[in-house]
């Protein structure tokens, strides 16, 4: 399978780029060919434009910047997002990539008369989503309701294959993570994505 492993994370070393190492070893292993879209050290551009914002409902009107980007939505058919968990939601430049490369056109089209808009990633056919929290997963799951998970599956989710497999890998409680309790996520997200 084409895999697009997309990393979020601004600091190398950190936690998530051991995910994302492993994630990407762990696919290669399995056979699949792999492209790592690094948000943060291509200097993605996570801002909508004016321009971008004003050509939006017309495809590849303001555009420029991101036929790579689209190129690769275009070429996978599965999608690994590597990211942390902010402010119950992902970094800015991981929502800025989503408002500016899943634009009509190129994961959606919309209707025109207000109504449900037809998904365009149909190709799409395995969601990864594999991130760390630093609130426990009782806080998470109880009293926010984890909206990051809920943007990713249910939202951007439907824009995929209908019934596309979703995979939510997640490290709650990175706050209190011990070294061995970080290990074993580790070869929990090694384990599954060698299975995918």
């Amino acid at each position: 399978m084409r895999v697009q492993l997309i990393y979020a994370h601004p600091v190398e070393g950190s936690f998530c780029s051991a995910l994302r190492d492993t994630a990407t070893r762990a696919l290669r292993q399995g056979g699949h060919d792999v492209h790592v879209t690094d948000l943060y050290a291509e200097a993605f551009q996570p801002a909508l434009s004016r321009e971008e914002r004003v050509g939006y409902e017309t495809p590849a009107a303001g555009n420029e910047g991101i036929a790579d980007y689209v190129a690769q939505l275009r070429w996978a058919e599965g999608l690994v997002l590597v990211f942390p968990t902010w402010w119950y939601g992902m970094p800015a430049i991981l929502k800025g990539y989503f408002d500016r490369v899943w634009i009509p056109g190129v994961a959606f089209d919309l209707d025109g008369r207000g109504g449900l808009i037809r998904r365009r990633l149909g190709h799409i056919r395995v969601l990864v989503v594999i991130t760390t929290y630093g609130s426990p997963r009782w806080f998470i799951k109880m009293w926010m309701r984890d909206p990051g998970k809920r943007v990713l599956t249910r939202g951007l989710g439907r824009l995929l294959r209908p019934r596309a497999r979703h995979v939510y890998l997640a490290r709650y409680n990175m706050d209190r993570a011990t070294a061995s309790s970080r290990t074993r996520f580790v070869a929990k997200v090694e384990r599954t994505l060698q299975r995918l």
